[in-house]
């Protein structure tokens, strides 16, 4: 992560801080790596792209060979809908009432267009939504494999999936989150959880009559140990960028972290951290108090408080003291936020060369 430095300083003026960084080449290895990956075990990838909320990574990631993409918002479809992207699965238990059962009845009709669901509630929603044309969307039934968020149990996928077609609706196949992946020594055991429950979901589903064509895995973290049998598509998203959180979970390495926000240095007042200006509002909170909300390698420093605006750099003690004026690389914890906080990306490579600037379409698509 050191070179993050080199590539702020020959980036100069190009930067207005906080300014998101992209390193291109970076970025298309880990594209490329995780298509061949899902290649050779058969598996078709369908990456989330609330990591990066962008027409232009996501096309380069189809382009690999992805099969389709994922979202997490209505918005989200809507954007890439309305670009093009013609295989979309909403991985969301959404409940479509008010504006959102419109919504979504208008974007099946021009993609193809899967549904998370998990109760009974969402089910009559949609079937209220799509009662001229239910074809046009097809549910496919989200189950907890140990996350604790969202999710019913595998063996209840059976019961959800005859209530599904007694409203005439098309249950797809069923999907998860391994959620408890993310906790350091774990990756390797929520993927066993992960692959556990969806065969019991699977099993549940063919009881009810129904097969699954979809048994979707997700993520990021649990990836690499998401190639069972029973698993038909895997949903990474951050592997894109990568971040923090994923190399110190050995999820990465650190030359595979193809994203930083660049930060300046603007107060120093003698205390144990400097101020720079990126806080809440460019970096959300992702973090804690322990490991701090970004870090700053080049100085071996940590972002140990946020505000909104003003973000506490505290410094190890006899270590470098970055002056104000000096513009710094923090790289995020959790690359996601960070992205959905900035309405462009400053594109650059390894060697620092400047390669313009992509907007961050779905920013801000969060209903």
């Amino acid at each position: 992560m050191q070179q993050f430095q080199t590539i702020v300083d020959r980036l100069g003026d190009r930067l207005s801080t906080p300014a998101p960084v992209v390193l291109l080449d970076v970025m298309e290895e880990n594209i490329m790596r995780m298509q061949a990956f899902a290649d050779r075990h058969g598996k078709a990838l369908r990456p989330h792209v609330k990591t990066h909320k962008s027409i232009e990574i996501a096309r380069r990631q189809l382009a690999a060979g992805a099969a389709g993409i994922t979202a997490g918002t209505l918005g989200e479809v809507e954007i890439f809908a309305a670009a093009g992207f013609g295989d979309i699965f909403l991985a969301y238990p959404l409940i479509a009432v008010g504006e959102k059962g419109r919504r979504l009845r208008a974007v099946a009709g021009t993609t193809k267009l899967r549904l998370g669901i998990e109760n009974t509630v969402a089910i009559d929603a949609v079937a209220r939504a799509f009662s001229d044309d239910p074809d046009l969307i097809g549910l496919v039934i989200e189950v907890d494999s140990g996350a604790g968020r969202s999710g019913v149990a595998p063996e209840e996928a059976g019961d959800l999936a005859r209530y599904a077609g007694a409203r005439g609706l098309r249950v797809d196949g069923v999907f998860t989150y391994p959620g408890h992946g993310g906790k350091p020594g774990n990756r390797e055991a929520a993927a066993e959880d992960q692959a556990r429950a969806l065969r019991g979901a699977v099993d549940a589903l063919a009881a009810a009559g129904v097969r699954a064509e979809v048994v979707s895995a997700g993520s990021s973290p649990t990836v690499a140990f998401s190639t069972h049998d029973v698993i038909t598509e895997v949903r990474p998203g951050e592997y894109v960028l990568n971040d923090h959180d994923n190399y110190a979970l050995g999820n990465c390495e650190a030359e595979d972290i193809g994203f930083f926000v660049a930060t300046t240095v603007v107060s120093d007042q003698g205390f144990a951290h400097v101020i720079v200006d990126a806080g809440t509002k460019a970096l959300a909170r992702e973090g804690n108090y322990d490991r701090g909300y970004g870090q700053v390698p080049e100085v071996g420093g940590v972002l140990s408080v946020l505000n909104e605006y003003h973000g506490f750099l505290t410094l190890p003690e006899g270590g470098e003291r970055p002056a104000p004026g000096r513009v710094l690389p923090i790289v995020p914890h959790h690359v996601c936020p960070v992205m959905n906080s900035f309405d462009e990306v400053i594109l650059s490579d390894r060697q620092g060369r400047y390669l313009g600037t992509w907007r961050i379409d779905a920013r801000g698509q969060l209903n």
